[in-house]
């Protein structure tokens, strides 16, 4: 065998967006690209803000001695007291430079994370349905992922991630606004949880971290807000990036930020600090480093996601799809007319359209939209999704 018996199954078992992603190639093939509405990879298309382009023409023109070269692991100490800025801002509490680790995006801001806090066996709670990664993230460090309902609308039951925590339950990983259903959890909610985890500390002496993936935390609509999980539970770690915020996925920039308030943080920090160097990562980019510093009060043009999601949930409801409206990030979780979702985006194909089946995320009986793509395409595939409906009548 020419890779190992992991790597095997995880190849196996890969993500569903990624196999609609090479379905969509070949449709585009046969049928031209202007013919395919590819609605299966969250790849945001909303340009990023004019100011990253000052920005970057302004730094690319720097010849200072070693500015290409290795910094302490954790980022440049500059670049983390700004982004503690915005973090201060955005959560409401005080956070400093030694909070912030410049990381490889979030997804290496979570992995720094879970190696750091893991034993071999520990468990993870996530909310399902779920970024499909997560799995692969926990179990890097060899942890255990399991997975807790949501309820009917996708809002957090607090009570089902009660019932799942055991003496094992090392940290509990939530996603808002969340992928795959535009969810964003109410602050109410946010604040149970952390009652449940802080009086299992005081009975028990345990500690059960609460992580909270961050990448959208802009990109929310009709005056929605994101509660801060640092102002509502001491032992709480917040992971995000810049790929959505800012446009800038290719460019793997993000940070990790710890609540100031935990117990032996300095010690946490040390691990994280740590874990970015033995995983390979060494330090996020410099280069984007010094960029996102400058860019703390920028985000997408957000009005671009909410037309499209006005247009695509409009189209939607009057061909009768079921849904909960998206609350922020750039997906709709609909609910499929077939009892088997995987079936249904196959039908959706004979409609050159290209969705991803809930069940890759955990939820079966459900299908993903991404509408970051052009509203012109958007509004050209509303046909095709109308008649995909009625030729199931």
């Amino acid at each position: 065998m020419t890779v190992s018996t992991y790597i095997m199954d995880s190849m196996e078992k890969s993500s569903w967006i990624r196999k609609m992603f090479e379905e969509g190639a070949k449709l585009k093939a046969k049928h031209g690209e202007d013919n395919v509405f590819d609605f299966s990879l969250g790849n945001p298309d909303v340009p990023p803000p004019e100011k990253f382009y000052e920005v970057i023409k302004d730094l690319a023109s720097e010849n200072t001695p070693g500015i290409h070269g290795y910094m302490p692991n954790a980022g440049y100490p500059g670049v983390r007291e700004a982004i503690a800025g915005k973090v201060s801002r955005e959560h409401g509490l005080e956070i400093l430079g030694s909070h912030i680790i410049m990381t490889c995006g979030a997804a290496g801001g979570l992995n720094v994370v879970l190696k750091t806090i893991l034993n071999q066996g520990d468990q993870v709670i996530v909310p399902r349905p779920y970024f499909v990664e997560y799995g692969f993230y926990i179990t890097n460090h060899g942890g255990k992922m399991v997975l807790a309902d949501t309820k009917e609308d996708f809002s957090l039951d607090v009570d089902a991630i009660k019932n799942a925590i055991t003496d094992r339950t090392r940290a509990i990983l939530i996603n808002s606004p969340h992928n795959p259903t535009g969810r964003v959890y109410p602050e109410h909610t946010i604040r149970e949880l952390g009652s449940i985890l802080s009086d299992i500390k005081k009975k028990s002496g345990r500690i059960i971290y609460l992580i909270a993936d961050e990448p959208y935390r802009e990109i929310v609509y009709n005056g929605v807000e994101v509660p801060s999980i640092l102002k509502n539970y001491t032992y709480s770690i917040v992971v995000t990036s810049y790929s959505k915020s800012l446009s800038l996925p290719g460019e793997r920039i993000g940070y990790v930020a710890l609540n100031p308030a935990i117990p032996g943080v300095d010690n946490l920090m040390s691990g994280c600090i740590l874990s970015n160097r033995i995983l390979g990562y060494v330090n996020a980019p410099a280069f984007m480093q010094r960029v996102v510093a400058q860019l703390t009060e920028e985000t997408v043009h957000i009005e671009a996601y909410q037309r499209r999601k006005d247009v695509l949930t409009e189209g939607l409801r009057k061909a009768g799809y079921s849904f909960t409206d998206p609350e922020g990030a750039f997906y709709i979780f609909c609910k499929s007319p077939m009892e088997d979702d995987v079936a249904f985006v196959k039908h959706l194909l004979n409609f050159n359209i290209l969705a991803v089946p809930g069940s890759g995320f955990g939820g079966p009986g459900y299908f993903r939209l991404t509408y970051c793509i052009p509203e012109e395409v958007i509004r050209r595939s509303l046909p095709g999704f109308d008649e995909a409906m009625k030729t199931l009548k």
